[in-house]
């Protein structure tokens, strides 16, 4: 059986305009790198981690370790590991920073244990990962983040998963703006009600963009991809939002909204060259500001966590 592993632990886009807290996809364009190995100590150590040193390597306080801890916890193994962290993805960033190392951890360490749960069961693990990050157990990042493509969260008691190969020809682009925003902040901004009208609004929209990555219409996916109800009272939070969104719908973008919690927007687009578009019109509305930013462009990741090398 192999002693390490290394795997690409890709970034995510929750929220998906109108399916708040209960819809995300994986995202090639930006992810965590991380190295693991067996140790014989029965204990996770965590080196410093490249990128953001300032994170917590003490195991039951870093997102990875929590991850793995409650998977060896239920299988009842005392195995030991070294884990290495190349975090390219910055906390707060909201496109999945702490899904990316707690669904790298449990996929590395269910391969180098010979596979004793599914991807599937993988995602309960990942999970306890994000309690240790924010408190809340959900599943919209970590989900697709383990099984690549568009994954829709329907039940959490008992958890239940819905994945969707995202058509092949669908293309994201995210800019990152170099500020951060807390989810339990942005959570703070959000009405406790919502209008009856809006709500079948927002329905209709999950059900229609469901349906058209089901049946690859663009079209439609285009036309589902709007928020009535959360990106109204978020958008407040993300300089340059409206602006942001204006040009990259002109530039010929699907639809376009907040990922996650923010800062980073997204935007979906049919084929590259529609992509690069996108790219340059984002890149347009913040050269503009003072404000530094990143811009992460890739097909929607059907893959999640991929495995880069055994040894």
């Amino acid at each position: 059986m192999n002693k390490s592993i290394k795997v690409f632990a890709p970034g995510s886009v929750s929220n998906v305009g109108c399916g708040f807290d209960i819809l995300g996809f994986a995202i090639d364009g930006i992810g965590d790198e991380m190295i693991l190995r067996k140790n014989d100590s029965n204990k996770i150590h965590i080196k410093p981690i490249e990128g953001y040193e300032n994170l917590s390597t003490v195991p039951t306080k870093n997102v990875a370790g929590v991850a793995i801890q409650a998977l060896l916890d239920d299988l009842g193994s005392q195995q030991g590991f070294d884990i290495e962290i190349k975090k390219n993805i910055k906390p707060g960033s909201g496109i999945g920073s702490s899904s990316a190392s707690a669904s790298g951890a449990v996929v590395a360490v269910n391969e180098l244990l010979g596979k004793p749960y599914s991807r599937m069961q993988l995602v309960d693990f990942a999970m306890q990962g994000e309690v240790a990050a924010s408190g809340d157990a959900h599943a919209d990042n970590a989900a697709p983040t383990v099984l690549g493509g568009f994954c829709i969260v329907r039940a959490y008691d008992p958890l239940d998963i819905i994945q969707i190969e995202s058509p092949i020809n669908l293309w994201c682009v995210v800019i990152h703006p170099q500020i951060e925003i807390k989810t339990k902040e942005a959570r703070e901004l959000l009405s406790t009600q919502v209008d009856l009208k809006k709500a079948i609004r927002q329905w209709g929209n999950v059900a229609g963009l469901i349906s058209g990555l089901h049946s690859s219409d663009y079209n439609l996916i285009g036309r589902s991809l709007e928020d009535h109800i959360v990106e109204k009272q978020r958008k407040v939070l993300i300089p340059e939002f409206d602006n942001l969104k204006n040009a990259v719908m002109n530039a010929g973008a699907l639809g376009c909204s907040i990922s996650g919690s923010g800062p980073s927007v997204f935007a979906l687009c049919e084929g590259e060259n529609k992509a690069k578009d996108v790219n340059l019109a984002m890149n347009d509305v913040f050269s503009k500001t003072n404000i530094p930013f990143y811009i992460y462009s890739s097909q929607v990741s059907n893959n999640g966590v991929r495995i880069i090398e055994e040894i």
